[in-house]
């Protein structure tokens, strides 16, 4: 069954289908230093990393002070983890997978 986002609108389907065209770390530097302000880049960095330590089982005082992240930004993480769209597990699990993580 394919997933059914809420989100879902052409402007939305044709950046993704840009994302996805991507081929490696450069052209995702060169395209998100283009289209994303450095701080855009650093809150998405953030929270991926929050999402990456939520799965390893750390504590929020832990991921807290290794990410700079507030509680409510972990606590907003945890639950995409736990109740979301399975985006960060799927890419976790991928990454696992590929021993990337």
């Amino acid at each position: 069954m394919a997933y059914e986002s809420k989100l879902k609108k052409a402007e939305i389907d044709a950046f993704f289908e840009a994302v996805l065209v991507l081929e490696d770390q450069e052209d995702c530097y060169r395209f998100f230093e283009d289209i994303c302000t450095i701080n855009e880049i650093h809150a998405i960095a953030q929270r991926w990393e929050v999402a990456r330590l939520l799965d390893q089982k750390k504590t929020y005082s832990e991921i807290e002070e290794l990410t700079n992240a507030s509680t409510a930004t972990i606590s907003r993480i945890n639950k995409c983890l736990i109740y979301g769209a399975d985006g960060y597990k799927r890419i976790i699990d991928r990454l696992k997978d590929q021993g990337k993580i």
